[in-house]
């Protein structure tokens, strides 16, 4: 059994959203692990599957939130632990939303809950990466190093999968070279500057001093902007050892909604790196419209080609409001 210190209590946050069996392994591998996480924060987007169900059949919730909430619902429920064969009690905080707010809308409640309850280490995770029986241990083995810390992450086949850009004080994007790791064999972990939202391990101290993720993003973009700003008070780091497995990989097809926001987000991202400049809104103008030029004639498809335009639009007026996203959200219902 390893004995903590109250300086290491340890939460891990899950979001979700209409992926009820992928969840369930998610939680599976939390309480498997053999450094003991000490609760769970899981934000439930207002799932339309079945998740809460699924929960409260295999007890990790033991009543159903009331229907037609209009604002967060959060009740703590107690679970067993068999980390290290030792049956704990652990509390997980469930929390039903009452609307869909997007990976960054989740992970903003989930950090501001989870720091607010006094837990002084954060684990972000989504619900679709399993974490494997050392993940945290081996996280925590840089701890006196970092206070944001992120794995490295296993394909279902073992293989690694590739991930992450650096960012350049231009706001230029250089690919995380993993091949450091199989080349420099005694290489363990290596410095960056971005973040991931599918294993950050992250320090009270950290987000004390950057704040919450930013919930207005709705998704893509909002852990590299948090890694970065973590950056800025803490060295970040990236480190070799497995302590996730990848289950699903990003898609390849282009939709609206991520189109829109990619070009929206990463914007505002670019604004935060290299400060607001007439310069910066002309150069991303006709890299916009490059693109714009590539989904009508390439994909032909001027719906992705609008939802860019929009998103320009809406990146350069400060519309985070997230209109367009849910009126996206509404027709593909």
């Amino acid at each position: 059994m390893i004995l903590k210190k109250n300086s290491e209590a340890v939460c891990a946050v899950v979001v979700t959203y209409n992926r009820k069996n992928l969840l369930l392994e998610c939680l599976e591998g939390l309480l498997k692990q053999t450094y003991p996480i000490d609760a769970i924060y899981l934000i439930d987007n207002a799932s339309i599957d079945g998740t809460q169900e699924l929960l409260f059949e295999k007890g990790y919730i033991k009543e159903l939130s009331p229907e037609g909430i209009n604002q967060p619902w959060e009740k703590t429920f107690y679970i067993h632990s068999t980390s290290n064969n030792l049956f704990a009690h652990i509390p997980i905080h469930y929390v039903r939303m009452h609307e869909n707010t997007g990976g960054s809308g989740g992970f903003y409640e989930g950090c501001k809950r989870g720091y607010e309850r006094g837990y002084n280490w954060l684990w972000l995770m989504d619900d679709d990466v399993e974490p494997l029986p050392d993940g945290l241990k081996n996280l925590f083995f840089y701890s006196n190093l970092s206070k944001c810390i992120h794995p490295s992450r296993c394909l279902p086949d073992g293989k690694r999968f590739q991930w992450g850009d650096i960012i350049t004080k231009d706001g230029k994007s250089i690919p995380i070279d993993n091949n450091r790791f199989l080349e420099d064999k005694g290489k363990t972990y290596m410095e960056i500057n971005t973040g991931c939202f599918e294993g950050m391990l992250i320090h009270k101290d950290v987000i004390a001093k950057i704040g919450f993720p930013m919930k207005d993003l709705f998704m893509v973009g909002d852990d590299t902007l948090y890694g970065w700003l973590a950056s800025r008070h803490t060295k970040v780091i990236y480190i070799k050892d497995y302590c996730l497995k990848k289950k699903i990989l990003p898609k390849k097809t282009k939709n609206t909604l991520t189109e829109y926001l990619l070009f929206r987000n990463r914007y505002y991202l670019l604004k935060i790196i290299t400060g607001n400049s007439n310069l910066l809104k002309l150069k991303y103008f006709f890299h916009v419209i490059n693109k714009i030029l590539s989904r009508i004639f390439k994909y032909k498809s001027g719906k992705l080609a609008f939802a860019i335009l929009k998103g320009y639009i809406d990146a350069v007026k400060n519309d985070f409001s997230n209109n367009y996203v849910k009126k996206l959200l509404s027709i593909k219902k």
